[in-house]
């Protein structure tokens, strides 16, 4: 057999749309970063799939722009080591903090300015072509056969053909062991097990941030631990999103991190000796001090096994979970505070929180208060620091997106369930209002609570009518959570709508009174249609310990409910 050869670098493997022709292109890594502005975004098969190989697209620019400038030169802070790319660099003793903040601010807005990516990018990638090799002495995301068989136990040893994984285990849109078929797959039998090199790639990436905790193979360690879903697995992932790929990797490319720990240099996956090297700091389970080796850390040791045929075994075994506590290094998570330490955590979604739409958890994202107190996501933070030097321009519109893979909520699976992704669009300069009279965010908040309470108001509107219909118990909360359910559905659109096109210029009240006029005008439509599709019995009524109560009567109270919130909010 022909030796097999697949390089990241060179060798076409992210799916992009072209924005011109918005038509879908596979391209290279060292094609992508010489011509991210002229693709509109990452097309592969699931949006959580484009976040995790967005999450390594900014691993390399993290790398290279942390050292060097926009011009390539090493930074003055940077003591120059014998690699040409500033792996073995070391901070000066007697640098300044304030020193790195405004080199690494002027270094995003020279290349933000010039609207593409420097030369360097392009030169790290080759310099390091031989880790990006998936089937090289290196090969990308994997230990070699050596490497596995000194990690696990013996009994679990390559040649013993132990603890291994299908493609249609690493293909997230199947998820399916050997053992619990997937019902509901794009792709059936024998084809699950069957992928391109190209899309195995993506699924690799992918399944070292998205896991789940099924395999049974782990590393040795001296301990007991509890193996690693993956990283992004267990965030409630926040990015922003621009108008091009180029755009967007920029918005999220935080060059510092804002004084939340020591200032470590950058080191990615690839740039360790080996991956026997890097499982013995990844073993620990200790947080990574810095963001490309968060951005590329491992949930598995993974290592593939190819037949004369092209069949591939693949060997995986579990790391340790990463802590999480305080984990301020990571920038793309809404963050929830333990009351009893008092300690941050990510805020993990669930299922019980599929249809609660972004906008609903404002806070989470957006600091409602003037004083700087809340723990905001670090791209947000980073956002605020462009604003405040002045690096983006005012009256800029920016999207907020939230792209989330939910498990099943079994502890001992962990298998993915469903995929979520929202957004929203906000003016940067009311996100990030100087106004504190007038603040804009905590008016929103105001509204959003509002909104809310004319949800409830639906709710209890819905649940009385499941209640004349005879419902009980957990039948009457399903059916009251439906029609619940699809009153946010079409509140949605507009409330975003009216977020998009606030501006730090407004009139406050009017904005809001518009926006209250608009939510009661919605409320009575959909409290319309339920009556119009109500049956003779609902119409006919009931004979309650209050008297008679019908369709007509629910639909007045719910008016009146909905006239009393209004008026108390304003």
């Amino acid at each position: 057999m022909s030796e097999r050869k697949f390089n990241l670098t060179t060798d076409p493997w992210i799916k992009v749309i072209v924005s011109d022709t918005n038509q879908e292109l596979k391209v290279s890594l060292i094609d992508l970063f010489k011509n991210a502005h002229q693709y509109r975004q990452l097309a592969g098969e699931m949006r959580v799939q484009d976040l995790a190989i967005m999450r390594l697209l900014l691993a390399i620019l993290t790398t290279v722009y942390s050292r060097f400038d926009a011009a390539g030169q090493l930074y003055d802070w940077l003591i120059k080591g014998t690699d040409q790319f500033g792996s073995d660099a070391k901070f000066d003793e007697d640098y300044d903090e304030e020193e790195i903040e405004e080199d690494t601010l002027t270094t995003w807005y020279e290349l933000y300015q010039k609207g593409q990516f420097s030369d360097l990018v392009i030169e790290y990638l080759k310099g390091y072509s031989d880790r990006f090799d998936f089937f090289g002495k290196h090969p990308f995301y994997q230990a070699t056969k050596e490497e596995y068989d000194s990690l696990v136990p013996a009994n679990k040893a390559v040649a013993k053909g132990k603890g291994t994984v299908a493609i249609k285990q690493i293909n997230r849109r199947v998820s399916e062991s050997n053992n619990s078929p997937a019902l509901f797959s794009p792709k059936a039998g024998e084809y699950k097990n069957e992928m391109p090199i190209d899309e195995l790639v993506r699924w690799v990436i992918t399944y070292q941030n998205y896991t789940g905790v099924t395999d049974k193979t782990k590393i040795n360690a001296s301990e007991k631990f509890s193996v690693s879903p993956g990283w992004l697995y267990k965030l409630n992932p926040v990015l922003v999103s621009g108008k091009t790929v180029f755009e967007t990797l920029m918005l999220n490319l935080v060059l510092y991190n804002q004084g939340e720990q020591k200032i470590a240099l950058e080191r990615p996956v690839w740039e360790f000796a080996s991956a026997k090297a890097y499982i013995s700091e990844r073993q620990t389970g200790d947080l990574p001090d810095n963001l490309a080796e968060l951005y590329t850390s491992w949930a598995r040791v993974l290592h593939f096994e190819w037949s004369e045929d092209g069949q591939v075994t693949i060997f995986s075994a579990g790391l340790p979970k990463i802590d999480s506590t305080n984990a301020f290094i990571e920038p793309m998570t809404v963050w929830r505070q333990d009351d009893k330490t008092g300690k941050y955590r990510p805020a993990v979604r669930n299922l019980k929180t599929l249809s609660k739409s972004m906008w609903r958890n404002f806070s989470n994202y957006v600091n409602v208060q003037t004083a700087n107190d809340t723990q905001e996501p670090g791209v947000i933070k980073w956002l605020r620091l462009l604003k405040e030097n002045q690096i983006i321009t005012r009256n800029r519109l920016l999207t907020l997106v939230s792209i989330d893979l939910i498990d099943d909520g079994n502890a001992t699976s962990q298998s993915p369930t469903a995929e979520l992704y929202d957004d929203m669009s906000i003016n940067i300069d009311v996100l990030f209002d100087t106004n504190n009279v007038y603040y804009w965010p905590a008016r929103i908040e105001q509204v959003i609570d509002l909104t809310q309470k004319i949800g409830q108001d639906f709710w209890i509107f819905a649940r009385n009518l499941g209640k004349m219909r005879g419902f009980q118990k957990d039948s009457l909360t399903g059916f009251a959570n439906q029609l619940s359910t699809q009153f946010y559905y079409g509140l949605n659109e507009p409330f975003k709508n009216w977020l998009a096109s606030l501006t730090d210029e407004d009139e406050r009240d009017p904005k809001i009174i518009a926006w209250q006029n608009q939510l009661r005008n919605y409320a009575f439509n959909e409290g319309q249609k339920v009556v119009d599709t109500s049956s003779s019995r609902d119409i006919k009524g009931i004979i309650t310990e209050h008297g008679l109560q019908n369709i007509f009567i629910l639909m007045d109270q719910f008016k009146f409910n909905v006239n009393l919130d209004l008026k108390k909010g304003r």
